[in-house]
Formats: C-alpha cells, sequence, structure tokens
C-alpha cells in the first residue's frame, strides 16, 4: 500500500492544503503586478557529484571514466575505484628554532646605551672624586704626620672639636667672605658691561676684542703672579710709578688682601665675559625688537628685558665664584704672600693646606676639607633654590 511521505505531505491529507495555498499566493502576486518563478525542489549534490568535486579540488583528473591521482609536491594518491585516499607526506623538520629573550631583557638592552655612555664620565668622578672624599672622611677621624713609616692612630671627633674652637677657622672664614665679596664686580659686574659693549662691535673687530679680555685667562697662574710681583715692587714697580705712591703691596695687610683680590679678577674676568656672552645670544633677539616697536628706549629694553632674560647666567656665575674664589686666590696666595703678612691673606683653602703640608697633620687637615666641603654644599643649595625663585627664563 503506498503511504504518503510526512515530511513533505506529497499525497496525503495536507497535499491539497499546501496547492490551494501557493495558488493563493500567486493569483495575489498577480494582481500586484509581480512575476512569480515556479516552485522548483533544490537537490543537493549526488555522491558522484560529490566525489567529481573533492577529486577536482585535490587535482585528479578523470581518464576513461575513472578517477585517476597525480602527484602533488607533499603528498601522493592511492585511487581505488572510485574513491581517493590522499596520503599527505610527512613535513620535514625544521630547524630549532632559538627561543625569544624575555621583555625584561629586551628593556634592559633597549634602556642601556645612555648609561653606557655615561659610564666613563662616572667612573672617573668615582676614581678621582667620590673616592677620594670618602678616605677624606676617613682620615678625619684618625691622627697621622704622611709619614710611610707612622700609623694612623684613631681620635675619634677630636679633630673637629680642635677646629671649632680655634680662632684661625674663623678667621680664616671672614676672610673667605671678604674675597668672595672684593670678586663678585670682577665676575658679575664688570663681564656684563663688557659683554654688552662688544655685542655693538660687529664683525672681526668684537671677536679681535673679546679675544683681549679673555687672554688672561691663558696664562699660568704661577706666571702671572710673577708678573704682578714685579709690577707691585714698592720701589721700581709699574703701579707705585703710575700712582705714583711708595705702598708696599704685599707686605701690608690692607694692600696685600686688595693685590690678591685684583690680581685674581684680572684673571677670570675673561671667563666670565665669555659665559655672560653666551648668555647674550641665547636672548630671543624678538623681545627686544618688539619692545622698540611699542616705543620702549635702550635702556628700558636692557632693564626690563635684556637683564631678566640674564639673570640665569648672573646667578651662575655668583655661584662660580662663591664655590671657586678660593681655590682661584689659592696659587696667588702661595706664590706672592704665603698667607701673610700676619695672615691676612689666609683664606679656607690655604688653611687647609697649611694644615696637612706645613703642620703635617693630615688629620687635622681632612677635618677641616670635610667641614669646608659640608659648608659649601649648604650654600650651594641656598643659592640653587634663590637661583630657581629669582631667574626668570624665556620658556
Amino acid at each position: 500500500m503506498w503511504r504518503a511521505r510526512p515530511d513533505t505531505g506529497v499525497g496525503g491529507p495536507l497535499h491539497g492544503v499546501r496547492r490551494d495555498r501557493r495558488a493563493a499566493r500567486g493569483q495575489a502576486a498577480g494582481r500586484r503586478g509581480c512575476r512569480v518563478q515556479p516552485y522548483r525542489r533544490v537537490r543537493g549534490p549526488s555522491g558522484r557529484d560529490r566525489r567529481t568535486d573533492v577529486a577536482r579540488r585535490l587535482g585528479v583528473r578523470r581518464r576513461g571514466g575513472r578517477t585517476a591521482g597525480i602527484r602533488p609536491r607533499s603528498g601522493r594518491f592511492v585511487v581505488s575505484g572510485s574513491f581517493v585516499e590522499v596520503s599527505v607526506a610527512r613535513p620535514r623538520t625544521a630547524a630549532a628554532v632559538p627561543a625569544a629573550r624575555p621583555a625584561r631583557w629586551r628593556r634592559v638592552c633597549r634602556a642601556a646605551p645612555p648609561y653606557l655612555y655615561l659610564a666613563p664620565a662616572l667612573t672617573m668622578l668615582v676614581v678621582w672624586t667620590y673616592q677620594p672624599l670618602a678616605q677624606t672622611v676617613e682620615l678625619s677621624f684618625h691622627s697621622w704626620n704622611l709619614l710611610p713609616t707612622s700609623p694612623m692612630r684613631e681620635v675619634g671627633t677630636a679633630n673637629y672639636e680642635r677646629l671649632l674652637t680655634t680662632p684661625d677657622m674663623g678667621a680664616s672664614v671672614w676672610r673667605t667672605v671678604l674675597v668672595i665679596l672684593g670678586l663678585l664686580p670682577f665676575t658679575v659686574v664688570v663681564p656684563v658691561v663688557v659683554a654688552l659693549l662688544s655685542r655693538r662691535v660687529k664683525g672681526r673687530a668684537g671677536a679681535a676684542y673679546r679675544a683681549m679680555v679673555f687672554a688672561p685667562m691663558l696664562v699660568a697662574p704661577v706666571a702671572g703672579a710673577a708678573v704682578w710681583q714685579w709690577l707691585l715692587d714698592p720701589g721700581s714697580g709699574a703701579v707705585n710709578s703710575v700712582l705714583g705712591t711708595r705702598i708696599n703691596w704685599l707686605h701690608e695687610s690692607g694692600p696685600a688682601q686688595l693685590a690678591i683680590i685684583v690680581i685674581t679678577g684680572w684673571h677670570i674676568v675673561g671667563f666670565a665675559v665669555l659665559v655672560v656672552s653666551a648668555g647674550l645670544t641665547g636672548i630671543n633677539p624678538e623681545y627686544a625688537a618688539a619692545a622698540q616697536v611699542d616705543g620702549a628706549s635702550r635702556w628700558q629694553i636692557l632693564r626690563w628685558i635684556t637683564l631678566p632674560m640674564l639673570s640665569p647666567t648672573v646667578m651662575f656665575l655668583v655661584l662660580m665664584t662663591v664655590l671657586l674664589s678660593a681655590q682661584w686666590t689659592f696659587p696667588l696666595i702661595d706664590t706672592l704672600t704665603q698667607g701673610g703678612p700676619a695672615e691676612s691673606t689666609t683664606t679656607v683653602y690655604y688653611l687647609l693646606w697649611d694644615y696637612g703640608f706645613h703642620s703635617y697633620d693630615a688629620g687635622l687637615g681632612a677635618a677641616a676639607g670635610v667641614l669646608f666641603f659640608l659648608g659649601f654644599v649648604l650654600v650651594a643649595a641656598v643659592l640653587v633654590w634663590l637661583s630657581d625663585r629669582l631667574s626668570h627664563s624665556d620658556d
């Protein structure tokens, strides 16, 4: 007995209902002016069609109604009737690839070049600055006369107590302050004036003018001291001849201090002029041009634009004068006055050297060096703070 297939309803009780529905949809579409495509059942590919499609994708062609295989580059085909078996060759084992470096190691390699560039300078600082400083601090707690055969004797803080109670310490600090105040005109005022005047001299004349000002810096301090000793001779010196006086410049307390300050200022003024000239070059000229357009005079431009913009350079020169004035005067003092007369030219640097190499008390000299170092660090910190608060820039 023939039965209807339940999935399609052909020949069953739903066959007429579905046919009526399709007819009704066709009539409705005809009234709307639409073209109705005839119903066509879509069948899937047969087994033979599927095998043919697989063979075509795998590169198999038919010969005499049968399928035949071709050998691909990386495998082979085994043909059996209408079925194709594909046997793919095992790929060659690739060479072992080294594992990638860890991310941390890559970061280290990426950050290393700047430190490698700084390594030589840091090495020199450690060898020639920090190591001697550490040895000086250690020596300040001992008593030693610099003889290799004499052992160092630990004395604790006795050297520091002796320094703080001796009158030479306070007197040398006061003389150092006087030297600093006396050198400030040579390192700040005179260089600013000379640099402003030389800026108006154009061409080779300006370069020659600055070279003449810088020339004393090229003279060795000892050689310059010898020349000045001849110039300051009380009997036949050129200075007394020009001034018409008979002052003994190097053997009286007041004139000796003044002579040391003037000679030191003559020696370093060229360096300060170059620093100020560099600072003036860094000022943007558009500020002065804009002020001129607004009707400002030269004095107003100098007062309200040039000098404020030059304040970082001025503060740098002040800092250099405070920290290095005693060092600048040391070779002149040792050559011309040896700290005299009556210790009137003994600064902190010369006192430190006198303790260590005249009195042969290395521990006391080391303690003085440590105290001076801490004092200069404190003063430098204050000056840097003031520079940040008072300086102006065009950033």
